[in-house]
């Protein structure tokens, strides 16, 4: 009896596979490749792998389950595309190159060609006539040309935010590069800076963004993540004013009604209004402390919902409740963030987590 060989079934179907072209997804209208059935097109589309490496086990499990959905809709009559490409732009790559020595592009470049080797050997019904990279210039036109188009719009803009930097690299850090406060790198303490950098305007479609995950078909908890993260609110803005000055700190509200039951303010380290009202308060250096230490914190711990929270009290500073007159505290706290909503809250208690 002949000895079962995988390896060898393997290839040479894998070899047929390829010779009739059976993998090659077919185009709606005439040609030798084209069959004109529009009504049963179906394009399933898998995360690229980054070519910052070689590949591993979990691309095998990534990539296997879709190819049997894949199977199982062409078994049904659908014509399945299911292309393959790699993403080969981003820090992944970049850091490869870098703790490698050697050249972004021939690293990356060198990275594609043996990762194809490596997924053909799947057997997964992947397209190659249809395979991108990121870094051509044929398919990276693309995305420039949807950015001046979101730019013609008004939906694409430039404007100072915090970014995360490190100064002995002297370049903005990725939330993931920072590690424990430090720059994964070269271990330098990151600091968080105000920086001129684009911006997407999502505030202008939030709306359509929100109401179009009521017909899609995803999972009940990855719909509330999209919704929270697009961070579609309708309410109020409220403006305390400063007592003894002509400023005022502007604060967003659902609930307008419970601004009888605010107890203080709280404001952004960053907020321009920390700067100006500092020195009319007792505690002022205590402040500029706090200030600084909250650059030293990227926006993800800052935002993270399982620490503590801190903050400190602009003694001597009071806002003025507009709905009542009383005069509530205002405080410094790095949890709230300057560049998101107007960069202050009041504080209400109660439960709105």
């Amino acid at each position: 009896m002949a000895k079962y060989n995988p390896s060898k079934i393997e290839k040479k179907w894998q070899k047929y596979w390829e010779e009739e072209k059976m993998h090659e997804t077919k185009d709606s209208g005439s040609g030798p490749r084209h069959s004109g059935a529009s009504k049963n097109n179906f394009m399933l589309l898998i995360e690229f792998p980054y070519p910052s490496g070689n590949l591993h086990i979990g691309h095998w499990y990534a990539y296997s389950i879709p190819d049997i959905y894949g199977r199982y809709l062409s078994m049904n009559g659908y014509n399945v595309m299911y292309p393959i490409g790699f993403d080969a732009f981003g820090l992944p790559a970049e850091n490869a190159a870098i703790k490698n020595g050697v050249n972004p592009r021939k690293w990356t470049e060198s990275n594609i060609k043996y990762m194809s080797k490596q997924l053909r050997t799947i057997g997964a019904r992947f397209d190659w006539t249809r395979e991108v990279s990121t870094i051509d210039p044929e398919y990276y036109k693309w995305t420039q040309w949807i950015f001046l188009k979101l730019y013609e719009k008004g939906l694409a803009y430039r404007k100072k935010a915090l970014v995360n930097w490190c100064p002995n690299d002297k370049t903005v850090l990725a939330n993931e590069q920072v590690i424990d406060g430090k720059c994964d790198r070269c271990k330098a303490v990151v600091e968080q800076k105000e920086l001129a950098q684009w911006m997407f305007k999502i505030t202008s479609f939030a709306d359509s963004l929100v109401d179009s995950l009521l017909t899609l078909d995803w999972q009940e908890t990855a719909k509330t993540n999209q919704r929270n993260w697009i961070g579609r609110s309708e309410g109020t803005i409220a403006e305390f004013k400063v007592e003894g000055t002509e400023d005022s700190i502007e604060i967003f509200t659902t609930r307008a009604d419970t601004m009888f039951g605010a107890t203080y303010v709280v404001v952004a380290p960053e907020h321009p209004l920390v700067d100006k009202l500092i020195s009319r308060a007792s505690n002022a250096d205590e402040i500029r402390t706090y200030q600084a230490e909250a650059k030293k914190k990227s926006e993800l711990q800052r935002m993270s919902d399982v620490k503590e929270k801190s903050g400190v009290e602009m003694k001597g500073i009071k806002a003025i409740n507009p709905i009542n007159q009383e005069k509530v505290s205002v405080w410094v706290a790095d949890h709230v963030l300057a560049h998101y909503g107007t960069g202050a809250m009041m504080a209400v208690p109660g439960h709105d987590q």
